[in-house]
């Protein structure tokens, strides 16, 4: 996956980073570095992703007693 920002003589380097930056972000490159940044075992896994099912499901059960 290749992410490429064109740019012409007037345009402001900020203004690319900005670009460069959202589509990085929106393509998840980052999210997905992170992720593989080391191996977890196919058990630790699991248990992340549950432990994540348990937050998800807690924050949305106190925003809807609010």
């Amino acid at each position: 996956m290749s992410i490429e920002i064109v740019l012409s003589d007037d345009d402001r380097l900020d203004w690319a980073l900005k670009a460069l930056r959202r589509k990085v972000a929106k393509a998840g490159i980052l999210r997905e570095v992170r992720r593989r940044r080391y191996y977890v075992k196919p058990s630790a896994a699991r248990a992340l992703k549950q432990a994540e099912a348990r937050r998800r499901r807690r924050r949305r059960r106190s925003d809807r007693q609010e």
